[in-house]
């Protein structure tokens, strides 16, 4: 194997061998070297039922198959010699993919979509907060700037190793930037497709939240850590190409907006069903403190160009980058697991291309501006305000049950439910606050 002959090449003595939980949690196996091409082979047996959302005690027997696509050197473990990282697939114990494994629901995905001519390509922005590691405040920003400010010296610092490492995983940083948050940060990589982004996305979290860790930082990215100031979201570029010609087929010269007719079935799909998909693109109770009026994040099912109030936005479209027609999905935020997430959207656009759905006018206006009676002329709807209410769409949707598959899909709506139940009970400070004095 080529790959065994690269790892001997690097010098390699350990192999870190990863997978996602299904709340997109980093999980992972190291093997000694010696040990990697009978893995390659036969895979490596692990408990499913340990993890979360895998499997009944009864059904526990997995296996963890290597990716060579993904590999890489990890470049902060050296003590020792160094350690490969493998992203890695699950199967049952009878040799077949397991149903439960995000990556094989996304992998499905993208099948159905090359059996119709198609490619689905991603784009993410994934935002997150560094933190001062303090015992009594756990959310002291690491320094004061904001949206495209210059970085500290140690944010430069943190920022420059962070692209650093993500380049020794094969990560083409295009850009990084301060956000409107003191201590929020951005980082954007190339443009791809919908499997290896999802890989890619979750090596930047890895990468973000070690190399913090060695900075004596903490690294978030939950949607809004602190109250009051702008939360950490996830917009996601898409576009579908042509498997063939590799031509981008969301474009059309003679539009108004440069977008094809595939382009308006997307679009009209992802706002049908995106009640249903905030469950999963926003799967957290946090997820929610983001989603509200004045901090940017969508809080209305609309479309439009320009307008940065809306839930789905088509950036302009430049004649010296043919292939870069795209719409945006700006509802996401970085707690997601990126294969279910892109999962869920690559369906729904496939589902609109079928039955040739068919997108409201878009609204160029900002909605935030508008009051009850101007909302009600125009008929617009909301997404959902909680994670219960997501949770409850998601319940009656057939469709993304049917992306998910019917193991993953009950699942994961047990474990959301019990994370909505458990902070049910919760008394917060702002409760004291308001009330204990009062009554």
């Amino acid at each position: 194997m080529k790959i065994l002959e690269q790892v001997k090449k690097d010098g390699v003595k350990f192999v870190s061998l990863q997978i996602t939980d299904l709340l997109g949690v980093v999980k992972e196996i190291v093997i000694p070297v010696e040990e990697l091409e009978n893995t390659l082979k036969n895979g490596v047996w692990f408990d499913g039922s340990s993890v979360e959302g895998f499997a009944r005690i009864q059904e526990s027997d997995l296996f963890l198959k290597p990716d060579p696509a993904t590999y890489s050197i990890v470049p902060w473990l050296k003590e020792n010699g160094k350690t490969a990282r493998f992203i890695c697939d699950i199967y049952g114990a009878d040799g077949k993919p397991f149903a439960g494994d995000p990556r094989f629901v996304l992998k499905k995905a993208i099948e159905e979509a090359a059996k119709m001519g198609f490619e689905y390509n991603i784009g993410p922005e994934m935002e997150f907060y560094l933190f001062r590691k303090d015992e009594k405040a756990r959310t002291i920003p690491m320094d004061y700037g904001s949206y495209f400010d210059l970085s500290s010296h140690e944010g430069y610092r943190v920022i420059k190793e962070i692209i650093t490492a993500l380049k020794n995983f094969g990560i083409t940083v295009e850009a990084s930037h301060h956000e409107v948050g003191q201590g929020q940060y951005e980082i954007d990589f190339n443009y791809g497709p919908a499997l290896q982004i999802a890989d890619k996305l979750l090596t930047l979290k890895y990468t973000v939240k070690k190399i913090a860790q060695m900075h004596g930082l903490h690294a978030t990215f939950m949607p809004k850590p602190i109250k009051g100031a702008a939360g950490s979201g996830m917009h996601i570029h898409q576009s579908l190409f042509d498997i063939k010609t590799a031509r981008n087929l969301f474009h059309d010269e003679t539009d108004k907006y440069k977008l094809s007719k595939i382009a308006y079935n997307f679009i009209a799909a992802q706002m049908k069903f995106i009640k249903a998909m905030c469950a999963i693109l926003c799967p957290t109770v946090n997820s929610y403190k983001r989603l509200i009026s004045g901090f940017e994040a969508p809080v209305y099912i609309t479309w439009a160009s320009m307008n940065r109030s809306s839930l789905i936005r088509v950036p302009k479209w430049f004649k010296q980058k043919p292939k870069s027609a795209r719409i945006e999905l700006r509802c996401a935020d970085p707690t997601c697991n990126p294969y279910l997430a892109f999962a869920i959207m690559l369906k729904a656009g496939l589902d609109g291309i079928k039955n040739n759905l068919k997108p409201p006018k878009p609204l160029e206006d900002n909605v935030f501006q508008f009051d009850d009676k101007g909302l009600a002329s125009v008929n617009i709807d909301m997404l959902p305000t909680s994670l219960w209410e997501a949770l409850h769409e998601l319940k009656k949707n057939k469709l993304l049950q049917e992306a998910l598959g019917d193991h993953l899909f009950k699942k994961y709506i047990d474990i959301k439910t019990r994370e909505w139940d458990e902070f049910k009970t919760q008394v917060t400070s702002w409760e004291i606050d308001k009330y204990l004095d009062i009554f």
